[in-house]
């Protein structure tokens, strides 16, 4: 499979920086907060709740896995998108396995890829962050993200990951001039099938916004 890039749209890359302990991006306007940091703040009670109930060792354990899987999914998905015969290359086979399960998918709805990796910020927002992915998903440009799961999701489980990709959207239409409505969610899951949420951006960019003055109000204090 051979996908067609075009290089339309032109992005100056960020530095980024820890400010207490979170990521930040370093932009023309000054240092802004990531989605990533923002929207997870508001998880972070029930992921001490998680890890009270399971123990830290095991919580470790499992956050350290999630985290290395993640990775290593990400980085083949950007590669065979990026047309690089080795994107499996030196790559452990459980992870070989689970890229698998979406290699079809990518084959079947991506087009033309616009952007990888893309490092984006908004002065609306005040936030910035990098976006896995920017092309065509069946036909449509559309702001795209890959996940990693141990298990099936429900897409009312996971309004975060759509709240995020409507964040790049609005920085997206900012720093382009485009706006991209369509968000997809594409997930690989442990043992099953994978998941593919494809959504409407106003649909989430409302309550991302939000949480983004609740923190930036928290923080403030």
């Amino acid at each position: 499979m051979e996908f067609q890039h075009s290089d339309i749209y032109k992005f100056d890359n960020l530095k980024t920086k820890n400010i207490d302990g979170k990521r930040h991006y370093v932009t023309p306007e000054g240092s802004y907060p990531s989605v990533t940091t923002v929207l997870s703040w508001f998880e972070k009670e029930a992921i001490q709740e998680w890890r009270k109930r399971v123990g830290e060792e095991e919580a470790n354990r499992v956050s350290v896995r999630a985290a290395r899987r993640g990775t290593q999914i990400h980085y083949m998905a950007e590669d065979y998108l990026s047309n690089n015969p080795d994107y499996a290359k030196k790559r452990m086979p459980a992870d070989i396995e689970t890229f698998n399960t979406i290699r079809g998918i990518l084959d079947e709805s991506v087009g033309t890829v616009y952007g990888l990796e893309i490092p984006l910020w908004s002065s609306e927002l005040r936030l910035a962050g990098r976006c896995d992915c920017v092309a065509e998903w069946n036909n449509k440009p559309s702001i795209i993200d890959f996940k990693t799961s141990r298990k099936f999701k429900k897409k009312e489980w996971i309004t975060k990951y759509f709240e995020q990709l409507s964040c790049y959207s609005k920085m997206f239409e900012e720093r382009t001039g485009e706006c991209l409505n369509q968000i997809v969610v594409v997930m690989t899951v442990d043992d099953n099938k994978p998941l593919v949420y494809i959504e409407d951006r106003d649909n989430y960019l409302e309550s991302a916004i939000e949480k983004v003055r609740r923190y930036e109000e928290i923080h403030a204090q």
